[in-house]
């Protein structure tokens, strides 16, 4: 029999303004244990210099995660202009270098050359696997090696300040698996001077905003204790994205076996990904068809 996982009953998403520094699963690991929560995980990674927007779900949040992670996100970053790094960040070491520096219009007439669906190669220091090694293990090695480029949907790119001549401030709406590095360095490809992410925020990640966010200060201070579930939003926040489905407790009951359960008319088309509540609480994500949730995943809350 196998062991049984310590820790509390509780669901919900904490939105995170992550700092610079720690790495999104260490932030996780720390909501996880201030929550005193069974399980835990994150919609998106951000690098570890990275701040912004981490949506952190505990329990059966946890199985929404996949319908934030699918949603548009924004991120505001600063581009350095001139220099070339080898991880396409500030981190990195710098590997070439132009005296060059595009006037505003120039650059602002490049950016819609990133934007519709577009193919975008990974940095080589990314999570990305190479035949089953991460990229940045191969990178770290200097091993030789390729990365093939990936479909993106980038809804908009804007030009946002220029503080100096050196630096300029994008604001960027994307869909998933979008690296904002990637977008810096071909960016400053494109216009001939070369470039890195100086800064990067996340703004807003499908339902949830930075301003709708606790710090880790916050949640330290109230770590372990009844007061913390005060910063917790309820697990239907990450499904509000979907059509939702109001049915009867019959319905609900037939859905929480796993069966298709009758619900009301809503404005789900057939065939739709969906989600069905009671009460106003999520009882199950799956299908509609004709009448019934066909559920893929039901909430045991």
């Amino acid at each position: 029999m196998g062991r049984s996982r310590k820790g509390r009953d509780v669901s919900g998403w904490i939105v995170v303004n992550k700092p610079a520094g720690p790495s999104s699963n260490a932030i996780v690991n720390k909501v996880r244990w201030a929550f005193q929560a069974k399980k835990a995980g994150h919609a998106g990674t951000l690098d570890p210099e990275a701040t912004g927007v981490l949506a952190v779900a505990l329990g059966e949040a946890t199985k929404t995660v996949p319908y934030v992670t699918d949603a548009l996100k924004s991120y505001r970053f600063t581009v350095r202009l001139g220099q070339a790094t080898n991880t396409d960040d500030a981190e990195g070491e710098v590997t070439d270098s132009s005296d060059l520096r595009p006037d505003d219009d120039a650059i602002r007439a490049a950016l819609p050359g990133f934007e519709g669906d577009i193919l975008q190669v990974p940095p080589k220091f990314s999570a990305v696997k190479i035949d089953g090694q991460r990229a940045y293990k191969l990178a770290r090695e200097d091993e030789a090696f390729e990365i093939a480029a990936r479909p993106l949907f980038v809804e908009s790119l804007a030009f946002v300040d220029r503080p100096d001549a050196d630096h300029v401030t994008l604001e960027m709406v994307c869909g998933k698996g979008g690296y904002v590095r990637a977008i810096a360095r071909d960016l400053g490809a494109a216009l001939g001077c070369f470039g890195h992410v100086l800064r990067l925020e996340r703004i807003w990640a499908g339902p949830f905003e930075l301003e709708d966010s606790v710090t880790m200060d916050q949640i330290e201070e109230l770590a372990r204790t009844e007061e913390i579930d005060a910063l917790m939003l309820p697990l239907e926040t990450g499904l509000v994205d979907l059509p939702e489905l109001t049915c009867t407790p019959e319905g609900a009951a037939r859905l929480r076996n796993g069966n298709p359960g009758m619900v009301l008319v809503s404005d789900a088309e057939y065939g739709e990904t969906a989600w069905a509540s009671l009460n106003g609480q999520a009882v199950a994500v799956g299908v509609y068809k004709a009448g019934e949730l066909h559920p893929s995943r039901v909430f045991n809350t």
